[in-house]
């Protein structure tokens, strides 16, 4: 019962949390953001985030392979609906069992080295995971074409209870079909699940000894304490994570590619974390939906929106802000994250967390008599 057990600050800190993303489609729709398969992706990234928090935030080591675990999780839940059932429940725990035993062996090979060293053989690992995914197991990962739900698919436990689906297998909890808001509130609910298990590893003594590890490991040695079990047990919870998310993208579309092990996926989970705050709890999933963001709703403003929403204006002060607008959303919003990018590490680079304790400083600050 200890490790439910909640200050009265962390309590109001999961409750607030909890009113948050369940009630997003509500408090998200002045924003444009409020659609299913958006929401989806806040609740799966953000889980993504938040398990990469715990190692990269906690012990200081920067994995850049990260984006394997997501694709071994995704290839898991949909050899689990293939043969067994299409229910999700057996998909998400096989998909985070997998890639949490691929984390031990990945993890206990990388661990070996520190700094940059280990960064490279992560990144190394997850290429080759990329690659095997893509041309070498192609008799289990399908290649380039992605691994799919066919109809014809054994799913045994579904053909002992007689359970049958016509037309494209769907993901299912029980009777209800992982489409739309229910797919989300599955995906919301397993994010819960994660912010809990994350806030009460960084208010454990396991947590407070990552941290010592960040702050000098080099002195916790000298000691005599073996750091190496806790990290590796800090990668392996961090790939538990990604496996997690990997397999709830299946739960939401059953199907698995070897696109999601790119090096640019492990580099996206990367600027989540920065962009939010490294080591802060909230941090991480604020950053995935402020990416997630801009790339659905500012990459869908071309120059028609644009004129649409301008379109108050003179015809001639209208084409100018146009032009203007026009290279940083659309297909340029890539520009408009990078400048983001850059402002956040070069003024706060503490992230959108530091921004809002900066702020509340402020707020809290005693005029001078």
């Amino acid at each position: 019962m200890g490790f439910f057990k909640l200050s009265r600050r962390d309590a109001m800190t999961m409750l607030i949390f909890i009113a948050l993303v369940l009630l997003a489609p509500i408090w998200l729709r002045p924003f444009g953001a409020a659609y299913p398969d958006l929401l989806q992706k806040f609740a799966i990234f953000g889980l993504f985030a938040i398990g990469f928090n715990i190692l990269f935030g906690l012990t200081g080591y920067l994995s850049f392979g990260h984006a394997a675990f997501l694709g071994i999780g995704s290839y898991t839940a949909v050899w689990s609906f293939k043969l067994m059932s299409m229910n999700v429940i057996p998909a998400v725990f096989f998909g985070t069992l997998v890639a949490g035993l691929f984390a031990v062996l990945i993890g206990y090979v990388s661990l070996r080295r520190t700094g940059i060293y280990f960064s490279i053989l992560t990144l190394a690992f997850a290429q080759m995971c990329y690659n095997l995914a893509y041309s070498v197991l192609t008799p289990i990962t399908n290649g380039e074409t992605g691994l799919r739900v066919l109809q014809d698919d054994p799913m045994v436990i579904d053909g002992l209870f007689g359970v049958v689906q016509e037309g494209s297998p769907i993901g299912n909890f029980f009777g209800i079909n992982m489409q739309g808001y229910p797919a989300f509130y599955f995906c919301a609910v397993m994010l819960i699940i994660g912010f809990f298990i994350s806030l009460r590893i960084f208010r454990s003594p396991y947590g407070l000894k990552l941290a010592a590890i960040k702050s000098n490991q080099n002195r916790m040695k000298y000691t005599g304490f073996n750091t190496r079990p806790y990290l590796l047990w800090a990668f392996v919870i961090s790939g538990m994570y990604a496996g997690m998310a990997g397999s709830l993208m299946a739960v939401t579309d059953p199907l698995a590619g070897a696109e999601r092990m790119q090096w640019t996926a492990s580099g996206e989970v990367v600027l989540m974390t920065i962009l939010g705050g490294v080591g802060t709890l909230i941090g991480p999933m604020l950053g995935s939906v402020l990416i997630k963001y801009f790339e659905n709703i500012f990459s869908a403003f071309n120059k028609g929106a644009l004129h649409d929403v301008f379109a108050f204006m003179p015809d001639w002060l209208e084409n100018l802000v146009v032009a203007v607008v026009h290279p940083f959303v659309g297909e340029g919003w890539h520009l408009t994250l990078g400048a983001l990018f850059m402002v956040i590490v070069i003024f706060l680079p503490g992230g959108l967390m530091e921004g809002f304790r900066r702020l509340s400083r402020l707020r809290g600050r005693k005029p001078a008599k």
